[in-house]
């Protein structure tokens, strides 16, 4: 009876030890702590002036600053965000839009990505999924696919680059250009 009373704890023993595993991402993320936001704010507005001038406004429905134990601070923007842009005059030069977005402090660099709509003041409207915002050169830029939607017509390429109010813009490899009849797109000439 003792005899079978050890085997079976034996036995009980080593099927509890072999069906014992350990999944190393799991290890590694009990271990490694979190970095979590330092500030979490719902449907922000950030004004940006510069010498009393108002340069931008960014609207997010949910931002997310991350400033402590990171080589640079940055904000994530998980809900989308819209930018509005101005000139010196405080008047309205173009407005950039996307489905998420993140914010660096240091380098003044800004992506936008899943649905990016940029348009400017003569209605000209840029589409891509990616979209690099450089403040510091006054630049935005990218390598995805782009569609730019003018009065007369519709090109497109890949990768594209322009002034930070997208009125002189370029794209780097144009794939196919449509030729619009008047008012097809209702944008203004």
């Amino acid at each position: 009876m003792v005899k079978n009373i050890s085997i079976f704890f034996a036995l009980a023993l080593i099927l509890f030890l072999s069906s014992c595993t350990n999944d190393m991402k799991e290890v590694a993320a009990i271990a490694m702590p979190k970095r979590g936001a330092t500030r979490i704010g719902d449907s922000i507005t950030m004004l940006v002036t510069d010498s009393a001038s108002l340069k931008f406004m960014i609207k997010a429905n949910r931002m997310l600053m991350f400033d402590k134990d990171v080589s640079e601070p940055y904000t994530v923007m998980p809900k989308g965000f819209f930018v509005t842009m101005f000139d010196e005059n405080e008047k309205i030069t173009s407005t950039i839009k996307a489905k998420f977005g993140v914010r660096f402090d240091r380098t003044e660099h800004m992506e936008a990505r899943y649905a990016v709509e940029v348009t400017n003041v003569k209605g000209e409207k840029l589409e891509s999924e990616r979209l690099v915002w450089d403040k510091q050169r006054n630049r935005i830029y990218t390598d995805a696919f782009v569609k730019i939607t003018t009065a007369r017509e519709v090109i497109m390429g890949n990768g594209m680059e322009s002034n930070s109010d997208f009125s002189k813009w370029e794209i780097k490899e144009i794939t196919g250009t449509l030729q619009l009849p008047n008012n097809e797109t209702g944008l203004s000439k």
